[in-house]
């Protein structure tokens, strides 16, 4: 059975690639969990000094795996999702005293994004893009998004391109802060060199200045995302979520589910 998660490890360099491409690398609970104990290994792990997140293929993440939810309808709400996946997710990248890098391959979107968001230093290659997502099917950003988007591009930025759910371009992107850097080509190997120099630093140091930055900008990073997780409970139980499902699916050509008229919370 093909991993969903796969994991490699050069010169203090550990590469960890969400390996679903028949789904965009969206996510699901066998990825989330498999990208928790790695987190949580590379951490403990003195021979690892630097992680970098990328997606298989040319797709860095499309966010969460809907049809997962839809075939969950009933057994867990949104917030006990949240709580049990992209909350502490989230919680163990800012933690991390190590660096985190996205390299950020393709179109990245929803959960994806609050998970690019989350890390240190972000590498896009030209081709990537950015949507906020959630909105097309009557949800509230997640995953840390309501608070990592605003701090980094504006509240308006972040407003406009919640609302619209259009993508943001490498380009536009790097003009805003969103990423570091853009790679024209070969990603992985700009990003391997980058993260390279990187593991040759004062890694004290680095996991002390995340502290820092932690409680400087994101002092309230845990009640956020309880915040959303309450919020997500909410929006997972109204009209426009099950309208937004519906039409999410007649876009691809098919139904949803029975599940999808009573997605949970």
């Amino acid at each position: 059975m093909t991993s969903p998660l796969l994991s490699s490890l050069k010169n203090g360099v550990r590469t960890l690639t969400f390996n679903r491409p028949e789904r965009a690398n969206s996510f699901n609970l066998e990825l989330i969990l498999a990208l928790q104990n790695a987190l949580d290994e590379s951490a403990r792990d003195a021979g690892t000094r630097v992680v970098v997140l990328s997606g298989a293929g040319n797709v860095f993440g499309a966010g969460h795996d809907i049809t997962e939810m839809l075939r969950a309808a009933g057994q867990i709400s949104y917030r006990e999702h949240l709580q049990r996946t992209y909350n502490p997710l989230i919680l163990q990248i800012r933690r991390i005293e190590k660096p985190v890098i996205a390299a950020v391959n393709g179109m990245c979107a929803g959960a994806s994004l609050g998970v690019a968001l989350a890390c240190d230093l972000r590498l896009a290659a030209d081709e990537a893009k950015f949507v906020v997502g959630f909105s097309r099917i009557g949800l509230v950003p997640d995953s840390g998004v309501s608070l990592f988007l605003p701090a980094i591009i504006g509240i308006g930025r972040a407003a406009e391109y919640y609302f619209n759910n259009e993508p943001i371009s490498a380009e536009t992107a790097l003009q805003w802060g969103m990423v570091n850097r853009v790679i024209p080509f070969n990603l992985m190997e700009a990003v391997q060199a980058a993260a390279e120099q990187l593991a040759q630093g004062a890694l004290g140091a680095y996991g002390k200045t995340k502290q820092a930055f932690n409680a400087s900008m994101y002092p309230r990073l845990e009640q956020v995302l309880a915040t959303e997780a309450d919020l997500q409970d909410e929006a997972g139980r109204s009209l426009e979520h099950q309208l937004g499902v519906e039409a999410f699916f007649r876009t691809r050509g098919s139904n949803p589910s029975s599940a999808a008229k009573s997605a949970p919370g």
